[in-house]
């Protein structure tokens, strides 16, 4: 990853929060791409290698309000066992948005396994500066988390 300089970063974060947001009441628990969860991606494959990888509708599940999609029957099979072991934090919306306490959507490419959960963040750029204190972002993400759904 690159170094971000004060002006990209600013630039990051001014275009991340003045985008329009959506409010909950629109939004299911887990952030959806027309319906399917991490935009097709197998949440397993988060775990047991080294990038996401796109799954098959052929070997997807119903959990949670979403589709989730897999590369294998294997990798279906290990989510039905414990689908909260593999789903991201926070209902797929941005970690680093969730800790300031608002809802946004992710890019599944933009992403990190911390402690065994997964955590997506809204671009690669957001992923940097989520990186910068992502102890203390977790902490207050999880403080609003669920909350803000619920909030207008």
């Amino acid at each position: 990853m690159t170094m971000l300089t004060r002006r990209s970063t600013l630039g990051a974060l001014c275009a991340f929060f003045l985008a329009p947001a959506t409010y909950a009441q629109d939004m299911p628990v887990y952030y959806t791409t027309e319906g399917v969860a991490l935009a097709g991606y197998d949440a397993v494959s988060y775990f047991d290698s080294s990038t996401p990888i796109i799954g098959m509708p052929e070997n997807s599940v119903m959990w949670k309000g979403a589709r989730w999609h897999f590369t294998s029957q294997e990798n279906r099979e290990l989510f039905e066992s414990n689908p909260r072991a593999f789903a991201p934090q926070f209902g797929g919306y941005c970690s680093y948005a969730m800790a300031m306490g608002v809802l946004k959507s992710t890019d599944p490419k933009a992403w990190k396994v911390v402690d065994g959960r997964l955590y997506l963040t809204h671009s690669m750029e957001i992923e940097e500066v989520w990186q910068l204190d992502q102890a203390e972002y977790i902490e207050m993400a999880e403080q609003n988390w669920p909350a803000v759904l619920y909030r207008e």
